[in-house]
């Protein structure tokens, strides 16, 4: 079976877009690409009417985006085989696809300088987590018409002996 990606590269060039996309780069000391021709490369359009020299900007773009993307890709592998899931998902559902553009887009902005308590790609990137640990721990469903037990099996009950039986209270009510 192909591995199914939580986020490609054409939803990311719809969400955050590629104009977002292009200037994460600038903070990186690269040459920032030109949107157009990054929003092209990413939903897999023709881009020869464009220089080559501002097309090879915009391919090495994408290619760090993808590095993103698979880095992503195997760190929300990795909370979903804790929990048990048999990768590949037949099936990503869409609340799987948000969590990876959140992370994704956190990684492509490590470079950003900002007031992490109210930056909101901190703030989704960190809920993206938060959610995946419930996933890994069976606290929260994905969705996907499972049966999975919760981590850590069936719940256990301990403690003392029956104080009271059937022998102990026969002579009660006489």
């Amino acid at each position: 079976m192909a591995l199914t990606w939580y986020i490609s590269l054409a939803e990311l060039a719809e969400r955050p877009g590629a104009v977002e996309l292009s200037q994460t780069f600038a903070g990186m000391g690269k040459p920032m690409p030109r949107p157009e021709i990054l929003d092209a490369l990413l939903r897999g359009e023709e881009t020869s009417s464009w220089p080559p020299a501002e097309v090879e900007v915009a391919l090495a773009a994408v290619a760090k985006i993808g590095d993103a993307v698979e880095e992503t890709q195997g760190l929300v592998d990795g909370y979903l085989l804790k929990r048990g899931y048999k990768l590949p998902l037949a099936k990503v559902p869409s609340i799987l696809t948000g969590w990876a553009r959140a992370i994704t887009r956190y990684k492509l902005h490590s470079h950003r300088v900002s007031e992490e308590k109210t930056d909101p790609i901190v703030r989704d990137y960190r809920d993206a987590l938060k959610f995946l640990e419930q996933v890994a721990a069976g606290k929260f469903s994905l969705g996907l018409g499972d049966s999975l037990p919760a981590a850590g099996g069936t719940p256990q009950i301990t403690g003392p002996g029956r104080t009271f039986s059937m022998d102990t209270l026969r002579d009660y009510g006489k």
